[in-house]
């Protein structure tokens, strides 16, 4: 038996046991078992239609292959300050390097915020949405999903609250009445990088990874994220105590859920948010695409630690014995007011095209802290 965070497989739970009275005990123990030891796992029977998963994976290859540059130029990210719309490949940064994919950002509506808003209030937008002319299918299928998984995040959040010891509407606080969530479409293109030799040097190994970067090494913001893995590709990898990657294969009919770092804040340390990354395919594999759903909390909710049982702490303290740690944590107590502060500096650093265009003063913040790095411990 592995000693926790060395986990070496994913856990899968099927969410169809949590609604069922007779098999909901033993999925809330599971659950618990993953949140402290792993801090991802697949969910499989979610409930999702066939046929919408299916449109959501073929809409999403047709925003990347038929739609021309010029109509994603027109819902360009950095037309608007919402961080909401098209990027192209190498234009997030992530662990101060590049990621390799193009992706297009959406999130459930809303109306832009009042001049007397907080500056992170910008967030709350209406999507840039792909021309109908190429795409007349794609808002209206991704409006469905994004409602439908709306609902099985607001079930899963409820769920990890049981399996911890707290009621299960004890985060329903750090929601607004019409919560934001966000969504991406990704596209992983191949990269022509050669095998690695068995005889690699530790520098040799960590050139070859940033030059096959998807997504550099990180961890999720706010509460949980869903992924669609929208094709068969390996690519998405988790790290476990030992430093290890461990490779998270698509499954069909499940969601990979990842744990926040927000999730973590809130509890306590209880529910491990893991670091993990994608490796993009190399030449001949063909890309890899993906859909991310992120589970949002309201922007204006303060940081504060949820009262979690001693019995689940005392568990969270044998688990963190074996944890590693070496991402920045976007959610550090004192560092800032609302959850709403942290998150758009954390998109600033992320796209600073943006930042440069429309948060000037915030990306100089972010490029001195970056410039002189401090642990805060």
């Amino acid at each position: 038996m592995s000693t926790p965070q060395t986990f070496t497989t994913i856990p899968i739970l099927p969410l169809s046991q949590a609604l069922d009275a007779d098999t909901k005990p033993q999925f809330l123990a599971d659950l618990r078992s993953a949140l402290l030891n792993v801090g991802f796992l697949y969910l499989s029977e979610t409930g999702l239609p066939d046929g919408l998963v299916r449109d959501v994976i073929s809409e999403c290859g047709g925003f990347f292959e038929r739609l021309p540059l010029e109509a994603k130029e027109q819902i360009e990210m950095k037309n608007q300050k919402s961080f909401l719309g098209w990027s192209r490949v190498d234009n997030e940064t992530t662990a101060f390097n590049p990621d390799h994919r193009e992706q297009l950002d959406l999130s459930t509506p809303h109306p832009i915020p009042g001049p007397e808003a907080p500056t992170y209030h910008n967030l709350l937008a209406p999507n840039q949405w792909p021309s109908t002319q190429y795409l007349p299918t794609f808002r209206p299928v991704y409006e469905d999903y994004m409602r439908r998984m709306s609902h099985i995040s607001t079930l899963f959040t409820s769920l990890i609250a049981e399996a911890i010891g707290l009621p299960s509407d004890a985060f329903t606080k750090f929601f607004d009445k019409d919560q934001q969530h966000k969504l991406k479409i990704v596209k992983y293109p191949e990269v022509d990088v050669p095998n690695l030799p068995e005889n690699a040097t530790e520098i040799d190994r960590k050139k070859w990874e940033i030059k096959r970067q998807g997504v550099g090494p990180h961890k999720d913001s706010m509460l949980t994220s869903y992924l669609l893995q929208a094709s068969n590709q390996l690519g998405l990898q988790a790290q476990n105590a030992k430093g290890e990657w461990i490779d998270c294969k698509p499954i069909a009919g499940t969601l990979v859920v990842a744990i926040g770092q927000g999730m973590e804040a809130l509890t306590d340390g209880v529910c491990a948010s893991t670091t993990h990354r994608v490796l993009s395919p190399r030449k001949g594999e063909g890309a890899r695409y993906s859909v991310p759903f992120f589970q949002g909390v309201s922007y204006d909710a303060e940081f504060e630690a949820m009262d979690v049982p001693a019995s689940v702490l005392k568990l969270r303290d044998e688990a963190r014995k074996a944890r590693k740690d070496d991402v920045e944590f976007t959610f550090v107590k004192g560092r800032w007011g609302h959850l709403g502060e942290a998150t758009l500096m954390n998109r600033v650093k992320s796209h600073p095209d943006v930042g440069e265009r429309w948060y000037p003063q915030l990306l100089q913040q972010v490029r001195a802290q970056q410039a002189a790095p401090v642990k805060i411990v």
